[in-house]
């Protein structure tokens, strides 16, 4: 058996319907649709309702609301590690790839950023990996130092 020989279940397939070809097929001229109104126009109508955020003409939700502020397209949201997480991390050395090894972060996902939550159990060797002042003195504390 091959590529060539294989085709769907029977009743499994049906043919598509050829809308616009001449008044013999039934759905020739308004193509089905009949005359006027919404479901006759285009963008109206079909599975999964109307024109997006019309609501029927009262004023669209998205008009209502105030618009006020701005976001920030280029935001990078960091990801949170915790100091007592540090204990997972192989080594003394903590750099992205041993908190990705860890399992304390996401590849590709933001940065890493040490928040002060619990004690360090350890010296921890810091690099590349944004860290808060809390846990900045946590870390000196307990030995460890921090490398750009």
């Amino acid at each position: 058996m091959g590529l060539h020989n294989l085709s769907p279940a029977p009743g499994s397939h049906r043919s598509r319907r050829r809308v616009g070809r001449g008044p013999g097929s039934g759905l020739g001229k308004t193509s089905g649709k009949g005359h006027k109104g919404s479901m006759a126009r285009s963008g109206h109508g079909g599975p999964g309702g109307g024109k997006p955020h019309f609501e029927g003409g009262q004023m669209p939700i998205t008009r209502r609301i105030p618009k006020r502020g701005f976001t920030n397209p280029f935001r990078e949201e960091a990801q949170l590690v915790r100091l007592d997480a540090l204990a997972k991390v192989a080594g003394d050395d903590v750099t992205v790839d041993t908190l990705i090894a860890a399992g304390l972060i996401r590849a590709g996902q933001g940065p890493a950023k040490l928040l002060a939550n619990g004690e360090p159990t350890r010296a921890f060797t810091i690099r590349g990996v944004k860290v808060s002042a809390a846990a900045k003195a946590k870390i000196e504390a307990a030995g460890g130092r921090i490398d750009g």
